[in-house]
């Protein structure tokens, strides 16, 4: 009988990937940890105890079959290990890389539970489409038979790539439009280097490309075409635009010069990234060199402005969050890679005043203290009297989330319905907006979220479209199919 490669959690200790020493990659936006080399990624594999309820699977949004491809690539048949991890997800590479496993399937590993450290999950998903793509075994995207209808994906994040993908193996013309001037949304300009580097996002672009899917960067709908254009132009329309608008902070001195938004302090950082030009960068508007930097916020965006500037050469950077570290939003692992990095925390703390006039000097803060549960069952912050201390600031990063877009006036669509919120008003069983033949998938659904969550809805919404063109007749430009027609053809 052959020896039992499983089961190993006991003799063999948990191993992640090693990380850079933190003085090293603090200099640079390269990701901080290396690869398993491929012995490693069997070994601990192994740890897998392939119990009866895989908790990892469950808590994952995809459901990816994680103890099966763990067992193959123990086993080492790493090509039918990438096989099964990609059968469930379109990015899994990046998810990998990018995904909260401690929040998700790590964080409900069984073995977790018997203090034994769990299973490297997401480490090994990295290394299983990172070999996948290094050995030549991740094939290009083949569309299928051509049905003679069109599609028009709007926003090129991880929702819209993902149901493009889909749709088109599934035999539609398939159109993207987005207002970036590269794809992979906020993968591409959101997410820092060092958790993503961008040849992982542009590789699975190309390959989209090369499948025969049509981008259309730097097409902003309501201006280069409306909804109502778009939609004579295609069969069906999905939005996946996701949610950019930055939540506000209502405290004086907010308009100062140097209090800024998250998502643009992001995007230039990686637009130099890329080489581009970016003259607020270089003019200092959006460089937090020798700069004094606070950031407010405690979710993984926070996170990424903290690193950022910690690697731009910032003289001093201090995170401010309202609640303590245990009942903050993003990552642990995260927050420890600040820490290692030189990122002060500064627990229970809010703004209450941005100080300097013009140009931010300061942040006027108010210690917190957690009181009665909120609606969500968290504690609630509340300020703490007599507690008001000011923190040196040459440059304010506001990271507190984002909002939707008001994508009706965007979109010259008045018609479009949404909830109190922005966000798209769909047909929980179609996904069907209040518009026939539009869908919407993503965090413009559900409000702001993780990409695993994304890539889901993509392949949910990619399959309520597809039964749901197949009931079209074939129509002239611009008509459409009425709710008595299709139940005709559906019977």
């Amino acid at each position: 009988m052959a020896k039992e490669v499983m089961l190993q959690f006991v003799d063999r200790a948990q191993q992640f990937p090693p990380k850079r020493e933190a003085p090293l990659r603090a200099q640079d936006f390269h990701e901080i940890a290396e690869r398993y080399a491929v012995p490693t990624a069997e070994e601990q594999a192994g740890r897998c105890s392939q119990c009866g309820v895989p908790y990892c699977s469950v808590h994952c949004p995809l459901h990816n079959h994680i103890p099966d491809w763990l067992r193959l690539t123990a086993e080492g048949r790493l090509r039918e290990a990438y096989e099964l991890s990609n059968a469930t997800s379109t990015m899994p590479e990046i998810c990998g890389r990018i995904c909260p496993q401690d929040r998700l399937c790590e964080g409900n590993c069984v073995i977790e539970f018997s203090q034994h450290g769990s299973v490297t999950i997401g480490s090994v998903e990295k290394f299983i489409t990172d070999n996948a793509w290094d050995q030549g075994w991740v094939e290009p995207l083949v569309p299928g038979p051509a049905r003679g209808q069109s599609v028009g994906v709007i926003g090129a994040g991880p929702a819209g790539l993902t149901a493009a993908e889909y749709l088109r193996v599934a035999g539609y013309e398939v159109h993207v439009y987005d207002r970036h001037d590269r794809a992979g949304g906020l993968l591409t300009y959101g997410i820092p280097g060092f958790k993503l580097e961008k040849h992982i996002v542009t590789r699975r672009t190309d390959r989209l490309a090369a499948g025969g899917i049509v981008f259309h960067q730097g097409f902003e709908v309501g201006k280069d075409a409306t909804l109502d254009q778009l939609r004579n132009r295609h069969d069906a329309i999905l939005i996946a635009t996701g949610v950019y608008k930055a939540r506000a902070i209502k405290a004086p001195g907010v308009g100062a010069t140097g209090v800024l938004e998250a998502l643009d302090y992001l995007t230039a950082s990686n637009r130099k990234g890329f080489g581009d030009a970016v003259p607020a960068y270089d003019d200092g508007s959006l460089n937090a060199a020798g700069k004094n930097v606070v950031v407010i916020g405690g979710g993984d965006t926070a996170m990424d402005c903290v690193r950022t500037a910690i690697r731009q050469g910032a003289a001093s950077v201090k995170c401010l969050y309202r609640r303590d570290r245990a009942n903050m939003p993003g990552s642990q692992r995260e927050t420890q890679n600040a820490e290692e990095e030189g990122v002060e925390f500064v627990w229970l703390s809010a703004p209450e005043a941005f100080e300097g006039g013009d140009q931010v000097t300061s942040v006027r803060a108010v210690g917190m203290r957690l009181g009665a549960p909120d609606a969500t069952g968290r504690r609630a912050p509340e300020p703490d009297p007599g507690s008001a201390f000011d923190v040196p600031a040459d440059m304010v990063i506001k990271a507190l989330g984002f909002d939707a877009e008001d994508l009706p006036a965007l979109f010259n669509a008045p018609e479009l319905g949404v909830t109190r919120w922005g966000t798209i008003r769909t047909d929980s069983r179609t996904m069907m907006s209040n518009l026939e033949g539009v869908f919407a998938a993503g965090d413009i659904v559900k409000g702001a979220s993780l990409v695993v969550q994304a890539i889901r809805d993509g392949r949910d919404v990619s399959e309520r479209m597809h039964a749901w063109l197949k009931g079209q007749k074939a129509l002239a430009p611009g008509q459409r199919i009425t709710p008595a027609e299709r139940q005709s053809v559906a019977a």
